[in-house]
């Protein structure tokens, strides 16, 4: 990401989000040279399980939906109290139970290791030579190294961290990842073996068609890739097939030197495309053609309502409701959310209340529950993470407190949750590892054995959950 230097009052000196370069403290002024993905069609596959692991079922990211939201099982089991008889009674303690576990710190089971259910992957961006981290994700949330792991990208990584989000996507269909090599200028797909390791698909390297690709969007068979890099910067689409992309002709956006976009990203139904440009403090919106090219939106690019918008994310069954994060402020605690209601046509206009305090600095990364009902943001100088309850019109409550997540020296960035919104899964870019934290509504834990470490020389840049 850059450089964050403290010195007399708050300045941001840079377009990109603080803290994953080298953090040098001499007062009070921030100076940061660079900060940085799409949904995708939910999507369901049974995963032929190694021997002891249960058979899992993968929902796509960016935005999957889970059959029992983590907020709301609490209430389902406070039902059965209130309505059981005794029998009932003891199923109801026994649902409460179960729902509680997240939310306390990890311990594996009495009779033997917590089953793994899933894995977490990770964007390495090492250098020369990008690697994607892989682990086993555990039922109690906890990580360990899958076998091989790290394993090699195709590609080339910068070393230094992306400042971006959604440099790590699963392909519709769960079976690939398409990973980011901004060091090479390329993308790259591997296939997600059954066992969760990784095998670099033959001929699946691929230009990203412009400089430092730093953030993907995914949905059905159709990727779109931000270019990040001064004077190569772009949106570029790609079709998805059999484990390969192919450049879409005419599908380049061009964009601005200096736009430096953070973050690109699908709505829910595949229709609207939206970018964050961090430079200029703008936000680009498009319709989706057929053909998968864009079309601007009328009065796009929209101005942000903060500087530096960042991450973002389309709410969970609400298309039409953008949130974006506003990570460079200059104030101190003066970090905020934005929330957006996207037109038909793509135009951008703010919901009432827009934009809501976060008290923190740098709200960078953001993150949504599967039910839509809770947002989570990585402050990443402040390192802490925030949680706000959604109103159904999108606007934000900002929840008492905020999570510890490793301080500001940390660098805690890109963040996932699990397919059953159980856990919170956090790149810790200074400390090359990943921070797990259980989720209870809008409160988290971080789980006792975290943070899990990372292969030495990484820079994670992104962070896909299944």
């Amino acid at each position: 990401m850059g450089h964050l230097l403290l010195a007399g009052q708050v300045t941001w000196r840079s377009s990109l989000c603080p803290a994953e370069g080298n953090l040098a403290a001499v007062g009070h002024e921030y100076m940061v040279s660079k900060h940085r993905g799409g949904h995708v069609r939910p999507a369901r596959f049974p995963l032929a399980g190694r021997k002891g692991q249960q058979q899992m079922r993968f929902v796509s990211h960016r935005r999957g939906r889970t059959a029992v939201p983590a907020s709301i099982a609490p209430r389902q089991a406070t039902y059965l109290l209130k309505r059981g008889r005794s029998g009932a009674l003891v199923l109801g303690l026994a649902a409460a139970a179960a729902v509680a576990v997240p939310a306390s710190a990890s311990a594996s089971a009495p009779d033997g290791p917590s089953p793994v259910v899933g894995h977490v992957y990770v964007n390495d961006n090492t250098k020369p030579a990008n690697t994607i981290g892989a682990f086993d994700r555990h039922a109690d949330g906890t990580l360990t190294p899958e076998a091989g792991s790290p394993f090699a990208a195709g590609g080339a990584g910068t070393g230094s961290g992306l400042a971006s989000q959604g440099a790590l996507q699963f392909s519709a269909d769960g079976r690939f990842l398409i990973a980011a090599d901004a060091g090479s200028n390329q993308i790259s797909v591997l296939r997600v073996r059954s066992d969760g390791s990784l095998r670099l698909v033959p001929g699946g390297v691929v230009s990203s068609r412009g400089g430092l690709p730093d953030s993907i969007a995914v949905h059905g068979d159709l990727v779109y890739v931000a270019n990040s890099g001064a004077g190569h910067s772009n949106y570029t689409g790609f079709r998805f097939f059999r484990g390969h992309l192919f450049h879409i002709p005419g599908s380049t956006v061009t964009l601005a030197s200096g736009a430096a976009p953070g973050d690109v990203l699908f709505n829910g139904t595949g229709t609207k495309l939206v970018g964050t440009e961090v430079g200029p403090s703008v936000i680009d919106s498009f319709t989706v053609g057929s053909g998968g090219r864009l079309t601007a939106a009328p009065g796009s690019p929209f101005p942000a309502q903060g500087l530096g918008p960042f991450g973002s994310e389309f709410r969970p069954a609400s298309p039409d409701q953008l949130l974006v994060s506003n990570a460079h402020n200059t104030a101190t605690d003066s970090g905020t959310i934005s929330a957006f209601k996207d037109h038909r046509n793509g135009r951008l206009s703010s919901i009432t209340g827009s934009p809501f305090p976060d008290h923190q600095m740098a709200p960078c990364w953001v993150e949504i529950t599967r039910d839509g009902q809770f947002l989570f943001t990585v402050n990443t100088a402040s390192g802490t993470i925030s949680g706000y309850q959604i109103a159904a019109n999108g606007a934000l409550s900002l929840l008492p407190g905020s999570t510890p997540a490793g301080g500001p020296n940390a660098g805690a960035v890109d963040a996932r949750l699990s397919p059953d919104g159980g856990f919170l899964y956090v790149d810790q870019s200074k400390t090359d590892a990943v921070a797990a934290f259980a989720v209870y509504g809008g409160r988290l834990t971080q789980l006792g054995a975290s943070p899990f470490s990372l292969p030495a020389g990484a820079a994670p840049a992104g962070i896909v959950v299944s």
